[in-house]
Protein backbone atom coordinates (compact mmCIF):
# COMPACT_ATOMS: atom_id res chain seq x y z
CA UNK A 1 0.00 0.00 0.00
CA UNK A 2 1.11 3.49 -0.58
CA UNK A 3 1.06 5.25 2.68
CA UNK A 4 3.40 7.87 3.88
CA UNK A 5 4.33 9.31 7.21
CA UNK A 6 2.64 8.84 10.48
CA UNK A 7 0.21 11.24 12.00
CA UNK A 8 2.64 13.07 14.18
CA UNK A 9 2.59 16.26 16.09
CA UNK A 10 5.41 18.75 16.21
CA UNK A 11 7.26 19.03 19.47
CA UNK A 12 5.42 21.46 21.69
CA UNK A 13 3.35 22.85 18.85
CA UNK A 14 -0.24 21.78 19.40
CA UNK A 15 -2.85 22.76 21.95
CA UNK A 16 -6.45 21.76 22.40
CA UNK A 17 -8.48 18.80 23.60
CA UNK A 18 -8.75 15.57 21.66
CA UNK A 19 -10.92 12.58 22.47
CA UNK A 20 -10.64 8.98 21.39
CA UNK A 21 -12.95 7.70 18.72
CA UNK A 22 -12.87 4.04 19.71
CA UNK A 23 -13.18 4.10 23.47
CA UNK A 24 -15.40 6.05 25.80
CA UNK A 25 -13.05 5.74 28.78
CA UNK A 26 -11.79 9.20 29.77
CA UNK A 27 -8.23 7.94 30.32
CA UNK A 28 -7.77 6.38 26.91
CA UNK A 29 -5.94 9.32 25.40
CA UNK A 30 -3.03 11.24 26.80
CA UNK A 31 -4.32 14.67 25.90
CA UNK A 32 -3.29 16.84 22.97
CA UNK A 33 -0.80 15.25 20.60
CA UNK A 34 2.62 16.77 20.94
CA UNK A 35 5.33 14.63 19.44
CA UNK A 36 6.34 11.12 18.58
CA UNK A 37 8.89 11.12 21.35
CA UNK A 38 10.24 8.48 23.62
CA UNK A 39 10.85 7.90 27.30
CA UNK A 40 14.07 7.68 29.26
CA UNK A 41 14.58 4.54 31.29
CA UNK A 42 17.82 2.77 32.04
CA UNK A 43 16.90 -0.83 31.42
CA UNK A 44 14.59 -2.13 28.76
CA UNK A 45 12.52 -5.32 28.82
CA UNK A 46 12.41 -7.60 25.87
CA UNK A 47 9.63 -6.45 23.56
CA UNK A 48 6.51 -8.49 22.90
CA UNK A 49 5.85 -10.21 19.62
CA UNK A 50 7.01 -8.34 16.58
CA UNK A 51 4.59 -5.94 15.01
CA UNK A 52 3.16 -5.15 11.62
CA UNK A 53 4.03 -2.41 9.28
CA UNK A 54 1.61 0.47 9.06
CA UNK A 55 0.96 2.97 6.36
CA UNK A 56 1.73 6.50 6.91
CA UNK A 57 -0.40 8.54 9.12
CA UNK A 58 -1.20 12.18 8.84
CA UNK A 59 0.65 15.00 10.43
CA UNK A 60 -0.38 17.17 13.30
CA UNK A 61 -0.59 20.57 11.79
CA UNK A 62 -3.34 19.93 9.28
CA UNK A 63 -5.74 17.13 8.53
CA UNK A 64 -7.54 16.56 5.28
CA UNK A 65 -10.77 14.59 5.12
CA UNK A 66 -9.51 11.64 3.12
CA UNK A 67 -6.21 9.74 3.09
CA UNK A 68 -4.00 9.39 0.04
CA UNK A 69 -5.11 6.34 -1.95
CA UNK A 70 -3.19 3.15 -1.40
CA UNK A 71 -1.27 1.72 -4.27
CA UNK A 72 0.09 -1.61 -3.26
CA UNK A 73 0.30 -3.92 -0.32
CA UNK A 74 2.60 -6.76 0.55
CA UNK A 75 1.54 -10.16 1.74
CA UNK A 76 2.68 -10.67 5.31
CA UNK A 77 5.63 -13.01 5.75
CA UNK A 78 5.04 -16.20 7.69
CA UNK A 79 4.89 -15.50 11.40
CA UNK A 80 7.63 -18.01 12.11
CA UNK A 81 10.07 -16.13 9.92
CA UNK A 82 9.54 -12.90 11.79
CA UNK A 83 9.82 -14.57 15.19
CA UNK A 84 13.14 -16.16 14.32
CA UNK A 85 14.54 -12.77 13.44
CA UNK A 86 13.47 -11.09 16.66
CA UNK A 87 16.75 -11.59 18.50
CA UNK A 88 17.95 -8.03 19.10
CA UNK A 89 17.18 -6.26 22.35
CA UNK A 90 16.86 -2.51 22.54
CA UNK A 91 20.23 -0.83 22.21
CA UNK A 92 21.25 1.13 25.29
CA UNK A 93 22.75 3.65 22.88
CA UNK A 94 19.46 4.91 21.47
CA UNK A 95 17.93 7.85 23.32
CA UNK A 96 14.49 7.92 24.90
CA UNK A 97 13.26 11.46 25.17
CA UNK A 98 11.60 12.00 28.58
CA UNK A 99 8.45 13.59 27.19
CA UNK A 100 5.92 11.81 25.02
CA UNK A 101 2.22 11.15 24.81
CA UNK A 102 2.65 7.56 25.94
CA UNK A 103 4.69 8.65 28.98
CA UNK A 104 2.04 11.23 29.82
CA UNK A 105 -0.61 8.51 29.72
CA UNK A 106 1.52 6.18 31.86
CA UNK A 107 2.08 8.88 34.47
CA UNK A 108 -1.58 9.88 34.57
CA UNK A 109 -3.08 6.37 34.68
CA UNK A 110 -1.12 4.21 37.16
CA UNK A 111 -4.22 2.22 38.15
CA UNK A 112 -5.34 1.39 34.62
CA UNK A 113 -5.17 -2.40 34.06
CA UNK A 114 -3.32 -1.78 30.78
CA UNK A 115 -0.63 0.29 32.51
CA UNK A 116 2.05 -2.36 33.01
CA UNK A 117 1.89 -3.66 29.45
CA UNK A 118 1.95 -0.23 27.84
CA UNK A 119 4.67 1.05 30.17
CA UNK A 120 7.04 -1.89 29.73
CA UNK A 121 6.52 -2.65 26.07
CA UNK A 122 6.02 0.81 24.55
CA UNK A 123 6.91 3.62 26.97
CA UNK A 124 10.21 1.99 27.89
CA UNK A 125 11.48 1.93 24.31
CA UNK A 126 13.49 4.66 22.57
CA UNK A 127 11.56 6.34 19.78
CA UNK A 128 12.02 9.12 17.24
CA UNK A 129 11.19 12.75 17.90
CA UNK A 130 9.25 14.42 15.08
CA UNK A 131 9.45 18.10 14.15
CA UNK A 132 6.40 18.50 11.96
CA UNK A 133 5.47 22.14 12.44
CA UNK A 134 6.91 25.07 10.55
CA UNK A 135 8.18 27.22 13.41
CA UNK A 136 11.47 28.82 12.32
CA UNK A 137 11.89 30.93 15.45
CA UNK A 138 11.92 27.98 17.85
CA UNK A 139 13.17 25.03 15.82
CA UNK A 140 16.87 25.37 16.73
CA UNK A 141 16.18 25.38 20.47
CA UNK A 142 13.74 22.47 20.25
CA UNK A 143 16.12 20.31 18.25
CA UNK A 144 18.97 21.23 20.60
CA UNK A 145 16.90 20.17 23.60
CA UNK A 146 16.63 16.67 22.16
CA UNK A 147 20.20 16.30 20.90
CA UNK A 148 21.76 17.72 24.05
CA UNK A 149 19.62 15.37 26.13
CA UNK A 150 20.96 12.42 24.19
CA UNK A 151 24.56 13.63 24.40
CA UNK A 152 24.30 14.10 28.17
CA UNK A 153 23.46 10.40 28.52
CA UNK A 154 25.85 9.20 25.83
CA UNK A 155 22.93 8.01 23.74
CA UNK A 156 21.86 8.57 20.15
CA UNK A 157 18.65 10.52 19.47
CA UNK A 158 16.58 9.95 16.35
CA UNK A 159 15.05 13.14 14.91
CA UNK A 160 12.59 13.52 12.05
CA UNK A 161 12.38 16.81 10.15
CA UNK A 162 8.97 16.77 8.47
CA UNK A 163 8.20 20.16 6.96
CA UNK A 164 8.81 19.87 3.22
CA UNK A 165 6.15 21.81 1.25
CA UNK A 166 3.25 19.68 -0.04
CA UNK A 167 4.27 16.75 2.13
CA UNK A 168 1.89 13.80 1.84
CA UNK A 169 0.45 15.27 -1.38
CA UNK A 170 -2.54 16.74 0.47
CA UNK A 171 -3.37 13.65 2.53
CA UNK A 172 -3.76 13.49 6.30
CA UNK A 173 -0.26 14.91 6.74
CA UNK A 174 -0.70 17.87 4.46
CA UNK A 175 1.17 20.98 5.49
CA UNK A 176 4.78 21.96 5.81
CA UNK A 177 6.74 25.06 4.93
CA UNK A 178 5.05 27.61 2.65
CA UNK A 179 7.80 27.38 0.02
CA UNK A 180 11.08 25.64 -0.69
CA UNK A 181 13.00 28.82 0.09
CA UNK A 182 11.31 28.91 3.49
CA UNK A 183 12.04 25.21 3.93
CA UNK A 184 15.73 25.71 3.13
CA UNK A 185 15.93 28.41 5.80
CA UNK A 186 14.07 26.15 8.27
CA UNK A 187 16.52 23.30 7.63
CA UNK A 188 19.43 25.67 8.28
CA UNK A 189 17.94 26.42 11.69
CA UNK A 190 17.14 22.75 12.30
CA UNK A 191 20.77 21.85 11.56
CA UNK A 192 21.99 24.48 14.00
CA UNK A 193 20.40 22.46 16.81
CA UNK A 194 22.08 19.16 15.99
CA UNK A 195 25.05 19.74 18.27
CA UNK A 196 28.24 17.73 17.86
CA UNK A 197 27.25 14.29 19.12
CA UNK A 198 25.90 11.23 17.37
CA UNK A 199 22.40 11.69 15.95
CA UNK A 200 20.26 9.87 13.38
CA UNK A 201 18.18 12.03 11.03
CA UNK A 202 15.21 10.45 9.24
CA UNK A 203 14.86 13.12 6.58
CA UNK A 204 11.34 13.92 5.43
CA UNK A 205 9.20 10.76 5.29
CA UNK A 206 7.05 10.64 2.13
CA UNK A 207 9.14 13.24 0.34
CA UNK A 208 10.65 10.94 -2.30
CA UNK A 209 8.50 7.81 -2.54
CA UNK A 210 5.39 9.95 -2.72
CA UNK A 211 6.50 12.66 -5.11
CA UNK A 212 4.49 11.76 -8.19
CA UNK A 213 1.78 14.25 -7.25
CA UNK A 214 4.26 16.98 -8.19
CA UNK A 215 5.01 18.23 -11.67
CA UNK A 216 8.40 17.29 -13.11
CA UNK A 217 9.72 20.77 -12.37
CA UNK A 218 8.36 20.87 -8.83
CA UNK A 219 9.76 17.41 -8.16
CA UNK A 220 13.21 18.46 -9.37
CA UNK A 221 13.07 21.52 -7.14
CA UNK A 222 12.06 19.41 -4.14
CA UNK A 223 14.87 16.95 -4.77
CA UNK A 224 17.38 19.80 -5.01
CA UNK A 225 16.20 21.06 -1.61
CA UNK A 226 16.49 17.56 -0.12
CA UNK A 227 20.03 17.16 -1.45
CA UNK A 228 20.88 20.54 0.02
CA UNK A 229 19.25 19.57 3.32
CA UNK A 230 21.45 16.51 3.65
CA UNK A 231 24.58 18.56 3.00
CA UNK A 232 23.55 21.23 5.50
CA UNK A 233 22.78 18.68 8.21
CA UNK A 234 26.08 16.83 7.76
CA UNK A 235 28.10 20.04 7.57
CA UNK A 236 26.51 21.28 10.78
CA UNK A 237 27.34 18.02 12.57
CA UNK A 238 29.74 15.59 10.88
CA UNK A 239 28.52 12.85 13.25
CA UNK A 240 24.95 13.17 12.02
CA UNK A 241 23.77 10.17 10.00
CA UNK A 242 21.19 11.25 7.44
CA UNK A 243 18.80 8.78 5.79
CA UNK A 244 16.53 9.37 2.80
CA UNK A 245 13.03 8.11 2.01
CA UNK A 246 12.94 4.67 0.35
CA UNK A 247 9.21 4.11 0.85
CA UNK A 248 8.59 0.48 1.75
CA UNK A 249 8.54 -2.97 0.19
CA UNK A 250 4.91 -2.66 -0.92
CA UNK A 251 5.40 0.61 -2.77
CA UNK A 252 7.73 1.54 -5.63
CA UNK A 253 9.94 -1.06 -7.28
CA UNK A 254 13.55 -0.86 -6.02
CA UNK A 255 14.94 0.41 -9.34
CA UNK A 256 12.36 3.18 -9.59
CA UNK A 257 12.86 4.18 -5.97
CA UNK A 258 16.64 4.21 -6.40
CA UNK A 259 16.38 6.55 -9.37
CA UNK A 260 14.27 8.99 -7.37
CA UNK A 261 16.70 8.77 -4.46
CA UNK A 262 19.64 9.44 -6.75
CA UNK A 263 17.99 12.62 -7.99
CA UNK A 264 17.57 13.73 -4.38
CA UNK A 265 21.25 13.30 -3.52
CA UNK A 266 20.96 10.05 -1.57
CA UNK A 267 23.86 8.38 -3.41
CA UNK A 268 26.35 11.02 -2.27
CA UNK A 269 28.09 10.79 1.10
CA UNK A 270 28.15 14.59 1.17
CA UNK A 271 24.39 14.41 1.78
CA UNK A 272 23.52 10.89 2.79
CA UNK A 273 24.31 7.85 4.88
CA UNK A 274 21.68 5.76 3.14
CA UNK A 275 17.93 5.19 3.18
CA UNK A 276 15.04 4.53 5.55
CA UNK A 277 11.94 2.45 4.93
CA UNK A 278 8.60 1.37 6.40
CA UNK A 279 8.00 4.58 8.35
CA UNK A 280 4.54 4.28 9.93
CA UNK A 281 3.92 1.14 7.91
CA UNK A 282 3.56 -2.55 8.70
CA UNK A 283 5.70 -4.54 6.29
CA UNK A 284 7.81 -7.25 7.91
CA UNK A 285 11.43 -6.69 8.76
CA UNK A 286 12.48 -9.49 6.40
CA UNK A 287 10.63 -7.85 3.50
CA UNK A 288 12.16 -4.46 4.32
CA UNK A 289 15.69 -5.85 4.54
CA UNK A 290 15.34 -7.38 1.08
CA UNK A 291 13.75 -4.20 -0.32
CA UNK A 292 16.36 -1.88 1.15
CA UNK A 293 19.28 -3.94 -0.09
CA UNK A 294 17.80 -3.96 -3.58
CA UNK A 295 17.30 -0.20 -3.43
CA UNK A 296 20.88 0.34 -2.24
CA UNK A 297 22.26 -1.94 -4.96
CA UNK A 298 20.32 -0.04 -7.61
CA UNK A 299 21.25 3.31 -6.09
CA UNK A 300 24.97 2.74 -6.41
CA UNK A 301 27.22 4.98 -4.42
CA UNK A 302 29.74 3.86 -1.80
CA UNK A 303 29.40 0.62 0.13
CA UNK A 304 29.14 2.67 3.33
CA UNK A 305 25.53 3.57 2.51
CA UNK A 306 23.11 1.60 4.66
CA UNK A 307 19.46 1.48 5.71
CA UNK A 308 17.33 1.93 8.80
CA UNK A 309 13.91 0.30 9.16
CA UNK A 310 10.87 1.36 11.18
CA UNK A 311 9.91 -1.78 13.14
CA UNK A 312 7.46 -0.16 15.53
CA UNK A 313 4.30 -1.92 14.30
CA UNK A 314 5.45 -4.58 11.85
CA UNK A 315 5.39 -7.76 13.94
CA UNK A 316 2.41 -9.25 12.09
CA UNK A 317 3.15 -7.85 8.65
CA UNK A 318 0.97 -5.69 6.43
CA UNK A 319 -2.77 -6.45 6.30
CA UNK A 320 -3.67 -8.55 3.29
CA UNK A 321 -6.48 -6.16 2.38
CA UNK A 322 -4.14 -3.17 2.21
CA UNK A 323 -5.79 -1.33 5.11
CA UNK A 324 -3.45 1.36 6.43
CA UNK A 325 -5.45 3.26 9.04
CA UNK A 326 -4.96 1.66 12.46
CA UNK A 327 -5.63 -1.83 11.06
CA UNK A 328 -6.63 -4.53 13.50
CA UNK A 329 -4.42 -7.49 14.32
CA UNK A 330 -1.11 -5.64 14.15
CA UNK A 331 1.71 -6.16 16.67
CA UNK A 332 4.76 -4.40 17.94
CA UNK A 333 7.92 -5.14 16.01
CA UNK A 334 11.51 -5.64 17.00
CA UNK A 335 12.91 -3.45 19.71
CA UNK A 336 14.93 -0.45 18.51
CA UNK A 337 18.61 -1.28 18.15
CA UNK A 338 21.71 -0.32 16.23
CA UNK A 339 22.97 -3.91 16.41
CA UNK A 340 20.95 -5.62 13.69
CA UNK A 341 23.43 -8.31 12.69
CA UNK A 342 22.38 -7.71 9.08
CA UNK A 343 24.70 -6.43 6.37
CA UNK A 344 23.89 -2.86 5.28
CA UNK A 345 21.07 -2.57 7.82
CA UNK A 346 22.26 0.07 10.26
CA UNK A 347 19.37 0.08 12.73
CA UNK A 348 15.85 -0.94 13.57
CA UNK A 349 14.06 2.15 14.86
CA UNK A 350 10.68 3.06 16.26
CA UNK A 351 9.98 6.06 14.07
CA UNK A 352 6.21 5.89 14.50
CA UNK A 353 5.37 5.66 18.21
CA UNK A 354 2.98 2.71 18.72
CA UNK A 355 -0.38 3.83 20.01
CA UNK A 356 -0.42 7.15 18.16
CA UNK A 357 -3.39 6.82 15.87
CA UNK A 358 -3.40 7.06 12.09
CA UNK A 359 -6.81 8.67 12.40
CA UNK A 360 -9.26 5.77 12.82
CA UNK A 361 -8.92 4.56 16.41
CA UNK A 362 -8.38 8.11 17.62
CA UNK A 363 -7.80 11.57 16.24
CA UNK A 364 -4.74 11.73 13.97
CA UNK A 365 -1.53 11.84 15.97
CA UNK A 366 -3.22 11.23 19.31
CA UNK A 367 -2.05 8.48 21.65
CA UNK A 368 -4.89 6.04 22.23
CA UNK A 369 -4.35 3.56 25.04
CA UNK A 370 -6.72 0.90 23.70
CA UNK A 371 -4.83 0.87 20.37
CA UNK A 372 -1.45 0.77 22.13
CA UNK A 373 -2.60 -2.09 24.30
CA UNK A 374 -3.85 -4.08 21.32
CA UNK A 375 -0.43 -3.67 19.66
CA UNK A 376 1.54 -4.53 22.79
CA UNK A 377 -0.31 -7.48 24.26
Amino acid sequence: MVVAASVVVAVGAVTGTLSALDDTRPTDEAGPPRVTRSPSLDSLPLPPSASPSAPRSPSPTSVSPTPTPKRSTATPSPAGTERKQRTAVASPRLYRHPDSQVLEWVRDNPADPRHAVIQSRIAAQPAAVWFADFTPDTITARVRAVTSGGSALGRVPVVVPYAIPDRDCGGYSEGGAPSLDAYDAWIDRFAAGLGSGDVIVVLEPDSIAQSECLSAGARADRFASLARAGRVLKEANPKARVYYDAGHSGWNAPGKQAELLRQAGAASTASSDGVFSNVSNFHTTADEIAHDRQVLDALGGPASLGAVIDTSRNGAGAPADGEWCDPAGRKLGRAPTTATGEARIDAYLWVKLPGESDGCKGKPGTFTASYAYDLAR
